[in-house]
């Protein structure tokens, strides 16, 4: 039997997907075949528009022409769904990173306005301890400026203010403040000033 290389030729048009033939005989002495290339990879459905590639000769015609008429059209083909699959990759790529990129914006949003309030929460509590005169617990109240960069400032000032309205107890006990202390500051200046000598002295008679 003559070889035909149908397969070698069918090799070397170099193409990825499936090649469907459907051959049919046709009047008189003429065939007629019907080549078409599938790629279930491609993921675009744009690819079920290609039509088939129909050819209609005698046998000889066929058996000397077929692979020179279908060769460009089948890798035009073939190029153009593997294009469509990558395009379409790309595509689900760029869905999946906005989706994670909206996940993520949605993430520190929500983290950021977590903060906030707590930032927010933590001031009106020392607001609250300021005016309940309790300077040292307000004081301890206030957040740490690390924790919140863009307030640093704001906070630093406010816990000097604060800072300024108590005195440190040095024996442990309960901090005093300092607008309470300016009384007893002027009585025991008052006394550090009274002269021993002007205290009126006894007299014999007084005895």
């Amino acid at each position: 039997m003559e070889t035909t290389n149908f397969f070698s030729n069918v090799a070397a048009l170099n193409i990825t997907g499936d090649l469907q033939l459907t051959i049919r005989k046709g009047a008189e002495n003429n065939w007629i075949v019907s080549v078409m290339l599938n790629n279930e990879q491609c993921g675009d459905d744009a690819r079920k528009m290609i039509p088939p590639l129909n050819l209609r000769g005698t046998t000889d015609e066929l058996d000397n022409g077929f692979f020179e008429r279908i060769t460009t059209p089948m890798q035009i083909a073939s190029g153009l769904m593997v294009d469509m699959e990558g395009f379409m990759k790309q595509v689900e790529e760029a869905k999946k990173q906005s989706a994670m990129e909206k996940e993520k914006t949605d993430r520190e949003r929500k983290e950021r306005e977590a903060k906030e309030k707590k930032y927010k929460e933590a001031m009106q509590k020392v607001d609250e301890l300021e005016k309940e005169g309790k300077y040292r617990d307000a004081w301890m109240k206030v957040p740490d400026p690390t924790e919140y960069p863009e307030q640093a400032e704001a906070i630093r000032k406010r816990k000097s203010a604060l800072s300024a309205k108590f005195a440190p107890d040095l024996f442990g006990g309960t901090s005093t403040a300092v607008a309470n202390e300016e009384p007893q500051r002027e009585d025991v200046a008052a006394e550090k000033e009274t002269d021993p000598e002007e205290v009126p002295e006894l007299s014999e008679d007084d005895n």
